[in-house]
């Protein structure tokens, strides 16, 4: 596989750090995720399947567990021997707590010149902001994206995807990549400050027309991707379900509004987004409203016309498109676990099922990074070996 001799020291917790190290596990890296005594947060976080989290399971498969605890010098003397033969190291604490624990950049790169060293933050190292702390809906709502995600009343709604995360998590990975294309070439490795709000931020492009050529807010109603076009919105079928077009090219407007009978609106669809084309988005209400969602599908399934269902995430991952890529994976231990996204034709990606247990591979990755038995046993307490 595509990442295998690659080694990874992973600090961070929850979403961003685990997710991309969970890809890069997939892809044949050798993820060693150092926890805290207490555990990994996402160990208790959710339903359970087969005594594991599901958010732990699909965050940390084929990693190896290994628990040091980094507020005592053992701890650190420890990680600090692990850095040595490590490739990347992975951190996502508040800014300047790993410099005061003793295992930042610094004093890894002092003991392996080459580590690639990716530092996730929710506002990144420098900055007013760097320190403050935060998850993924105040990083949303500080970017300006939780006040374009509105209800009917008009009022903000939480985000159903934590974006801001899975951006971080991404742009880490991407970067990391790069970093170690680079070393190929030099032998050095390199710092990343990873900020997941200008990961967000990056990815508004979309939506920031109006604030860069206008200099003003932005009006959801009146937005192309947000309510503003007739073609790119949601409207609710006879039998309560709900379907989406998602495509406002015109010759999709003129395909479906031919095939219904008003090719009349379709100078419409060539105004701006907004109140102009409010004719349209009356006519789509109405005529939608008059059949169920089977009816629709039959009727737009052999239209060139972008459309979608509204489904359920239980409806959704159980589509044959969805077995088909391979996104939703049962195995036999009684695990589920989403697909791996990026396919290669050579060296494919595979899930390895079966996340590690607390501490399960801490005697043998230490043994294997050369500490002494005796420091194993004071770092463990005298455990049982695993």
């Amino acid at each position: 596989m595509k990442l295998e001799g690659i080694k990874v020291l992973d600090l961070s917790q929850f979403l961003p750090g685990p997710h991309l190290t969970m890809m890069m596990a997939d892809h044949g890296a050798d993820v060693i995720r150092i926890e805290a005594p207490s555990g990994e947060p996402t160990r208790e976080i959710g339903k359970k399947q087969g005594g594991t989290t599901v958010w732990f399971n699909n965050t940390h498969r084929g990693k190896r567990s290994v628990v040091l605890d980094l507020k005592q010098p053992a701890g650190v003397a420890a990680f600090l021997q692990l850095a040595r033969e490590a490739d990347v190291v992975i951190e996502a604490f508040r800014t300047g707590v790993v410099d005061r624990l003793g295992v930042g950049h610094a004093a890894v790169r002092a003991v392996n010149p080459r580590i690639v060293y990716c530092s996730i933050s929710a506002f990144g190292q420098v900055g007013p902001l760097a320190g403050r702390v935060a998850h993924d809906l105040s990083i949303e709502a500080e970017s300006g994206l939780v006040s374009l995600n509105t209800g009917h009343d008009g009022r903000p709604t939480l985000p159903c995807v934590p974006a801001a995360d899975m951006a971080g998590s991404l742009m880490a990975l991407s970067g990391i990549l790069m970093a170690l294309l680079r070393r190929e070439k030099t032998g050095v490795g390199d710092f990343l400050d990873i900020s997941m709000q200008d990961s967000i931020v990056s990815w508004m492009v979309n939506v920031v027309s109006p604030v860069f050529a206008e200099q003003r807010e932005l009006d959801p109603s009146t937005e192309r991707s947000l309510g503003g076009n007739a073609f790119y919105n949601i409207y609710r079928c006879a039998d309560g379900r709900d379907l989406t077009l998602g495509g406002s090219e015109i010759k999709f407007a003129r395909n479906l509004l031919t095939a219904l009978g008003r090719p009349d609106l379709v100078p419409l669809c060539e105004l701006p987004p907004g109140r102009g084309q409010d004719p349209v988005r009356a006519f789509l209400v109405e005529t939608f409203a008059a059949k169920p969602l089977a009816h629709w599908e039959e009727l737009l399934g052999g239209m060139d016309v972008c459309w979608a269902p509204v489904r359920g995430v239980h409806e959704a991952l159980h589509t044959p498109h969805i077995a088909a890529r391979e996104m939703r994976l049962d195995f036999p231990n009684g695990e589920t676990h989403l697909g791996i996204p990026i396919k290669f034709e050579l060296e494919p990606g595979s899930v390895r099922p079966g996340a590690p247990k607390l501490g399960e591979h801490t005697r043998s990755v230490l043994a294997e990074a050369g500490v002494a038995e005796a420091d194993i046993d004071r770092l463990t307490g005298g455990r049982t070996k695993d």
